[in-house]
């Protein structure tokens, strides 16, 4: 149980048997009226946004939500094998659960585990990771230096739009929420 005065970005809230987090929250002290406090939450499992208002004092379930840093193993089957580096237990994380993020994920990984009750609820990868370009068609000449796009198969077999200039064997830096082409990586 928590109050709404211990409300804070990345809180886990139980509400009606769904777990949201809390992405934003304001206090709000009316001139005639009671105190609220006035949030946006972020349901786990289906990523649904929503706005809720709470009355200022009241008690909310709250859910333990434990997050740990575990690196990417292997796919076994539909499943992928999730490793603990600290106590080295092994789970299983169902597609479903991994969801797009499968799209940037190569083996031995670092990504970010969060459970509550022994339930996998999602996979984090850091904001960008960096990829090699398994396939693009070459550039054309005459096309323009800057502004064009052409689409590249990514060595995980995620497809994204990248620009002209680049070619298959790049190394290239691409963020992992909405699979945009960051920069070109050189070593």
């Amino acid at each position: 149980m928590a109050s709404t005065s211990d409300f804070k970005n990345g809180l886990v809230l139980n509400l009606e048997g769904q777990l949201w987090t809390i992405t934003e929250f304001q206090h709000v002290k009316p001139g005639k009226g009671p105190a609220f406090v006035r949030t946006t939450l972020k349901n786990v499992m289906s990523g649904k946004v929503v706005d809720k208002t709470f009355n200022a004092g009241i008690k909310v379930d709250t859910a333990t939500v434990d997050k740990r840093d575990m690196t990417f193993l292997y796919k076994d089957g539909t499943d992928f094998v999730f490793m603990d580096g600290d106590t080295f237990d092994q789970i299983n994380v169902p597609a479903k659960t991994v969801g797009g993020t499968a799209d940037y994920l190569l083996e031995n990984q670092e990504a970010m585990v969060a459970t509550h009750d022994g339930e996998v609820l999602f996979v984090e990868l850091p904001a960008s990771v960096e990829l090699v370009v398994q396939h693009t068609d070459p550039g054309l000449q005459g096309d323009r230096s800057t502004g064009g796009t052409k689409p590249a198969t990514l060595e995980t077999g995620a497809e994204i739009q990248v620009p002209l200039f680049l070619n298959t064997g790049d190394k290239i830096k691409v963020d992992t929420r909405d699979g945009r082409y960051l920069g070109r990586v050189t070593s």
